[in-house]
């Protein structure tokens, strides 16, 4: 088990076969998906079949989201961390796009906020990366807020699968 980095309160490592039923629990949830178009998984397969597709990012690009373990309990949050986006988003390829899933519990304790200063930290002075994006639902309030208290800056809003986004970036300070 790889772990990617940590903070006060949380390791942030990579996601594994074992985690499935956190992913399920995360991933089932119709209050999780709001914002994310509202396909919630219904079977634990959906859910290993996820962590395949989040570990096959490893392989293929270096990166991919990491799960969130609290320190003093051991429990699974949910995952943060970056994705390398091959597609075409916004005007956008090839970039890093930084995300977070928490398990309803787990909501409005910092924990999300948390993890993107911590992913960005590790981006900028480990993976020597100097620009970073995310997407977030114009309609999804807490994730605006919380891209914002991580440093991100939000740029535009546009379309996507016809719903508006807004997109945010962060750039390294040289």
């Amino acid at each position: 088990m790889k772990i990617f980095t940590e903070t006060e309160r949380l390791i942030l490592r990579e996601i594994l076969p074992t985690d499935i039923e956190g992913m399920f629990e995360l991933d089932s949830d119709c209050e999780v998906h709001r914002y994310l178009g509202n396909q919630p998984i219904s079977t634990r397969e959906q859910a290993l079949a996820n962590i395949k597709l989040i570990r096959q990012q490893y392989l293929d690009n270096g990166i991919g989201r990491w799960a969130i373990i609290e320190k003093n309990t051991g429990n699974f949050l949910g995952w943060s961390g970056l994705k390398f986006i091959t597609e075409q988003t916004n005007r956008h390829v090839n970039y890093y796009d930084l995300g977070y899933r928490l398990i309803k519990k787990y909501w409005d304790q910092g924990f999300a906020t948390e993890t993107a200063i911590a992913t960005i930290d590790y981006a900028f002075n480990k993976l020597n990366i100097n620009e970073i994006y995310a997407i977030a639902d114009c309609k999804n309030e807490g994730s605006d807020k919380i891209l914002k208290k991580a440093g991100l800056k939000f740029i535009e809003s546009f379309g996507l699968n016809g719903v508006e986004h807004n997109w945010y970036e962060i750039k390294i300070q040289i």
